[in-house]
């Protein structure tokens, strides 16, 4: 037993299993009471349900109902009362896991009882014969008719098991109008919920349904009875095209149309009787047509459609020829694309080869130089070496940055530059409105001036006077400021001829400098010199020609020494050289920069 169980329900449930039998339908009326007591949408009533479908109370409603109703406590009022019950209580229950049963049995079976007991009301209703009686029986019909239609409300998949019960055909070609116009109207109420089941009947038991509907509209005196046999027609018609095809055209429906244009249909029917003529007009069997010749456009189309897939089809020899030629030619591009790639390999390695070749190429030169080069300058000839290497590399590895710095500023670059080209673009658009909005800009004019404002402006004018009086000047002081200017002009243009004066100087100094330099690097080698050029060339500063033949005769005793002598010596070392060998005359050494007097 679960704990949420409504006690309610075990007490009644195990009411039921001890009570007899024939005291079951009047403890199962206890139902109506607790489904009405609990609000109608809520979870406490889903709930209740599944608690009385756990308890098999819905299946001991349905015994009683299969049961003799002469049988029954309460007879027909309390059979009634069941129908609602069991109605109710199979509407918006959630089984679970029975819920396989309790589609495919339970459901079907509770309907197939509902039209059971419609027939029973039926038979009894024709056969009593006291009016009081018949209402009373008549009132348990409509109870039941009721019941049913709210059952196949809940469950929609129960039309299709209605429409083609038996006992529903009984209940439909009854001639007792009562009877008949509340069959109808429950099957107008099932199909406005959901038509399309109508179709899925078979097609016997569908122009059964339609034969006894027609009959009922065409034969029957009563208005009540046509009015819904019309309505009811009317809506199958509306509803399915192949049902109005079928009045239209069937043998079995030929002439209905004249049927019913003989007919005076009612004030109260009159609108939905125009509608089913129409419906059956001759205009709604063009439309039929019309559809006949769509159908026939669509089998000529797939037929020629096959036509074409034969076609189609006798041309697969020549498509699988050109198939094979399209593969091949792929197949020969891969296999030219594979042989390119195999001879930039080739090339790649050969280029490698030769990177090698002449690496040790160049150190076999480099060691030759070694040989030819003077122990002495190895070392400098090593280290200019490394300074050269090391200068390619750095120049390599410095544009290698730079070229990665840009491509990572590139994005920024862009994104600098769009901005500017926004801007400019916005502010030119910003100027061309301020521009419009100055030219339609409508004159407003000057606002005049009251006499209040023109005492306040004098106001701050004659204080401004006072605070900043004017200066009056004498004619002697103007005279004397004058004299004072002259000088000062007079002054400043004295200045500035001394300073073009030396400006002149510098520049002449420049030019002198220049045109010795010139004349020094255009002189021709002391071999080639003749007659008085060298004279050109001397200078009268002893100390500079002293510091140049110094140089001169190192130079020369470097030259003439023998080479153990110059191990471990640079080119540009000083060696000291004696006084005597200085003392020398010193008139032709060279010193570049003037002229003998």
């Amino acid at each position: 037993m679960k704990p949420s169980t409504d006690p309610r329900i075990l007490s009644l449930a195990a009411e039921v299993a001890k009570s007899p039998e024939q005291n079951v339908p009047v403890i199962l009326l206890k139902l109506k009471e607790i489904i009405n007591n609990t609000p109608l949408g809520s979870s406490e009533l889903k709930k209740i349900k599944q608690d009385i479908y756990c308890y098999d109370l819905i299946r001991y409603c349905l015994l009683v109902l299969s049961q003799d109703c002469s049988r029954i406590q309460g007879g027909w009022t309390t059979i009634s009362q069941l129908t609602q019950i069991l109605s109710h209580c199979c509407v918006g229950l959630e089984p679970g896991e029975d819920a396989e049963e309790f589609y495919n049995e339970l459901l079907p079976s509770a309907a197939e009882n509902f039209l059971i007991l419609g027939r029973q009301l039926q038979t009894c209703f024709i056969n009593a014969a006291k009016g009081e009686e018949k209402d009373e029986l008549l009132h348990f019909f409509h109870i039941v008719t009721d019941s049913l239609f709210w059952l196949v409300g809940g469950h929609v998949q129960l039309i299709q098991n209605v429409l083609q019960s038996d006992h529903f055909l009984h209940l439909l070609q009854t001639d007792n109008v009562q009877i008949g116009s509340t069959v109808m109207n429950m099957v107008q109420n099932i199909l406005q919920i959901n038509s399309g089941d109508l179709l899925r009947i078979e097609a016997k038991t569908l122009h059964s349904i339609l034969d006894e509907v027609i009959f009922k509209l065409l034969s029957t005196p009563s208005p009540v009875l046509r009015s819904t046999a019309t309505k009811l027609l009317l809506l199958m018609a509306e509803s399915h095209q192949e049902i109005l095809i079928l009045l239209r055209l069937s043998a079995c429906y030929k002439g209905l149309r004249s049927l019913l244009n003989k007919q005076k249909p009612g004030t109260e029917f009159r609108h939905e009787f125009r509608q089913l003529i129409s419906l059956l007009s001759p205009k709604v069997y063009q439309e039929v047509e019309e559809q006949k010749l769509h159908q026939a456009a669509c089998l000529i189309q797939a037929y020629w459609k096959g036509f074409q897939t034969r076609k189609r089809l006798k041309k697969l020899p020549s498509a699988v020829i050109t198939l094979q030629r399209n593969f091949r030619s792929k197949r020969a591009k891969i296999l030219l694309k594979l042989k390119r790639q195999k001879e930039e390999e080739d090339n790649r390695l050969q280029l490698q080869l030769e990177k090698q070749r002449a690496m040790r190429l160049s150190r076999e030169v480099r060691l030759n130089m070694l040989e030819i080069v003077h122990p002495g300058q190895v070392e400098k000839h090593n280290r200019e070496i490394e300074e050269k290497s090391a200068l390619i590399i750095q120049k390599h590895w410095r544009g290698y940055r730079e070229r990665k710095n840009f491509h990572q500023q590139k994005p920024s670059l862009v994104e600098y530059k769009a901005a500017v080209t926004l801007q400019r673009a916005t502010l030119k658009f910003l100027a061309k409105c301020r521009t419009k909005k100055k030219l339609f800009a409508p004159w407003q004019g000057l606002r005049e001036l009251t006499d209040a404002r023109r005492v306040e402006l004098k106001q701050h004018v004659d204080d401004y006077v006072r605070r900043h009086p004017s200066s009056q000047m004498s004619d002697v002081a103007s005279r004397e400021l004058h004299s004072q200017a002259q000088e000062r002009l007079q002054h400043y243009f004295m200045g500035r001829a001394l300073e073009d004066r030396a400006q002149q100087h510098r520049d002449a100094l420049k030019a002198q400098i220049s045109t010795n330099i010139e004349q020094l690097m255009k002189a021709p080698s002391l071999k080639e010199a003749e007659g008085k050029e060298p004279e050109l060339f001397l200078s009268r500063s002893r100390p500079v020609a002293a510091k140049a033949k110094q140089a001169h005769l190192t130079t020369l005793k470097h030259i003439q020494a023998p080479w153990w002598k110059k191990l471990g010596e640079e080119a540009g070392d000083e060696i000291d050289v004696p006084k005597d060998e200085l003392s020398i005359e010193l008139g032709t050494l060279f010193i570049g920069g003037t002229k003998p007097p």
